[in-house]
């Protein structure tokens, strides 16, 4: 007789690779989001810093 293939593990082993395939990229885009979210904390962080800068010059010159 001959090997039957074993289509029932084929199977279970292809829902494990599209289920990891999904959480991986769930992951790459909470990653991207992450990222975008810590570059705009950043610029809002340095605007904040060259406002203040600004304000503490215009005190210093006496324009305020």
């Amino acid at each position: 007789m001959l090997a039957r293939d074993n289509y029932s593990y084929k199977k279970y082993q292809k829902e494990l690779a599209k289920k990891k395939k999904k959480e991986e990229k769930k992951q790459s885009k909470l990653d991207k989001k992450n990222m975008q979210a810590k570059a705009h904390l950043v610029l809002s962080d340095a605007e904040c810093a060259v406002s203040a800068q600004t304000a503490r010059q215009a005190l210093d010159e006496g324009a305020i």
